[in-house]
């Protein structure tokens, strides 16, 4: 034992409690600053000849050396690569983290479980290691090595354990600070961009009338001179300003959202006509829509903005549809306890959502594999539902495709 060890425990309390104030007053910026922080305090405090704090790395099934003393055995153990030990390699570090039990020794070359290049290359003689708690799991290791045998005792290692319970919420608080600060600038990027779609939106509905204006003069000049192709050419200029005016429109219901001037327009609306009226438009020959509903129904909701919900939904069920596979739209009631609800529910037969995008699915801007939209439509239709007091829920797998549901409630909330 080195003389910085020796004298009585009383002599400990007030460099130990030094030591770990100093250890949570470590700033909570970066991980690898803070943990090579870390480290050296406890080398100083522990006259340790390296002090090492792995973290599990999942990539690459190793543990990493995040954390490392300031001191030449850490150095040359960075130069011979030993900062990394993959878990299949085995040794003492690997068997804490999985058995997630401590370990300590004074004789670390007769030990036939350590890599040979702790004990040979970096002439380790003594080592102390305990489970690293991170949050409320084990992330890693602490370990303290030195090149004397016998070095350290059993109260060195109990007071490793609080040590590296310490190390760990230092740890966490850095990890968090973290990911509150990438948070952070994601959701100020994210503001800053809806704000520029909102005035470019404004800016652009501009100029939707003057436009609609010059196609409808020019379909009107073809129609006089019987011009086919000029006919054909203006129909399907008129429909893609008709699918402009309808982003641009959602564009803008995002902004009301946000600066809470959406409003509704409720009033009786037969709804089983709305539906039936809808799947008839909707439905092609390569993509029948079919409509089912066992009873007529009618609702105090905004037709307009129930039609819209529907047809983005019924939209998505047709895009994704496999040629020939129909498109299904299902009416009925629902006894609630609050009282009588509607539920439609559109389902089609097609690859289905992946199970880590569906939870993201209704955000705005989010987009699934293959979407050429913006990603608002999913996010405005559960709006609505939700200002009406309803809900938007959906379920899919790639064995039996998607299922939007969405339930109203018959009187308005």
């Amino acid at each position: 034992m080195s003389d910085a060890k020796s004298g009585t425990d009383d002599g400990w309390v007030d460099p130990r409690l030094r030591a770990l104030e100093q250890l949570l007053a470590l700033p909570a910026t970066e991980l690898r600053p803070t943990l090579d922080m870390a480290g050296q305090l406890i080398s100083e405090l522990m006259s340790a000849d390296k002090v090492d704090v792995f973290l599990f790395e999942q990539a690459t099934q190793c543990l990493v050396a995040v954390g490392t003393s300031d001191t030449p055995m850490a150095r040359l153990e960075k130069a011979l690569g030993l900062d990394r030990m993959p878990l299949a390699n085995g040794g003492r570090a690997v068997q804490v983290f999985e058995r997630e039990a401590p370990f300590i020794t004074g004789h670390q070359e007769d030990d036939p479980e350590e890599l040979p290049g702790i004990k040979h290359r970096l002439g380790v003689r003594s080592s102390l290691m305990v489970p690293l708690p991170i949050g409320m799991e084990t992330r890693g290791v602490l370990s303290v090595t030195s090149a004397r045998n016998d070095f350290f005792t059993d109260h060195d290692l109990r007071f490793l354990h609080i040590v590296a319970r310490w190390v760990g919420m230092v740890a966490h608080r850095v990890e968090l600070v973290q990911e509150l600060t990438r948070l952070a600038v994601k959701q100020a990027r994210r503001k800053a961009a809806e704000e520029l779609i909102t005035v470019l939106a404004h800016d652009m509905a501009n100029h939707l009338l003057p436009l609609q204006a010059r196609i409808q003069l020019i379909q009107r000049r073809a129609t006089r001179k019987q011009d086919a192709e000029d006919l054909r050419d203006a129909a399907g200029a008129a429909a893609s300003l008709r699918s402009l005016t309808r982003l641009i429109n959602d564009l803008l219901d995002v902004g009301r959202l946000d600066q809470d001037l959406f409003s509704l327009r409720p009033q009786l609306v037969d709804l089983t006509g709305l539906v039936r009226e809808l799947a008839a438009t909707a439905s092609t020959p390569g993509h029948p829509v079919r409509f089912e509903a066992s009873e007529e129904l009618v609702l105090v909701a905004d037709p307009d903005r129930v039609r819209q919900v529907l047809e983005n939904l019924v939209a998505n069920a047709l895009k994704h549809s496999p040629p020939g596979t129909p498109v299904d739209l299902r009416l009925e009631a629902l006894a609630r306890p609050e009282g009588p609800w509607v539920r439609v529910t559109v389902s089609d037969q097609g690859p289905g959502i992946p199970a880590d995008l569906q939870p993201m699915l209704f955000e705005r801007f989010v987009r699934g594999p293959g979407s050429t939209g913006l990603g608002i439509g999913l996010y405005l239709a559960r709006r609505i539902a939700e200002a009406h007091g309803g809900t938007l829920e959906v379920s899919s797998t790639s064995r039996t495709g998607t299922r939007f549901e969405v339930s109203l409630p018959v009187a308005a909330g």
